[in-house]
């Protein structure tokens, strides 16, 4: 069996958003283009702070019929690109919550 470039090996019984099982071979996830350019898409929004986690995920949803979570997009992007804290810090912005203001 030849593998696609762009298939990872399946590491925990969590399928990625944006994957599905491999049916030849289980212990492989296949992407799903659609889904994937559909999340990089809401990636970019939500790193340049034009929508909130929720809002995309909703748009997420209603672009590909598949749900995921704000938790499960914030860990997805935070692994992605790093905390929020983290990605201002080297934008050379600062933090726009009110919580850090005080």
């Amino acid at each position: 069996m030849i593998l696609e470039e762009d298939y990872i090996k399946r590491r925990t019984s969590t399928i990625p958003f944006g994957y599905e099982l491999d049916t030849e071979n289980p212990k492989y996830l296949k992407p799903i283009p659609d889904q994937l350019e559909v999340l990089e898409v809401a990636e970019d929004l939500i790193t340049g702070e034009s929508v909130s986690l929720q809002d995309a995920c909703d748009w997420i949803e209603y672009k590909t019929h598949r749900r995921i979570s704000p938790p499960g997009l914030k860990k997805h992007i935070d692994k992605k690109y790093g905390k929020r804290e983290e990605r201002l810090a080297r934008l050379g912005r600062e933090s726009t919550s009110l919580l850090d203001r005080f």
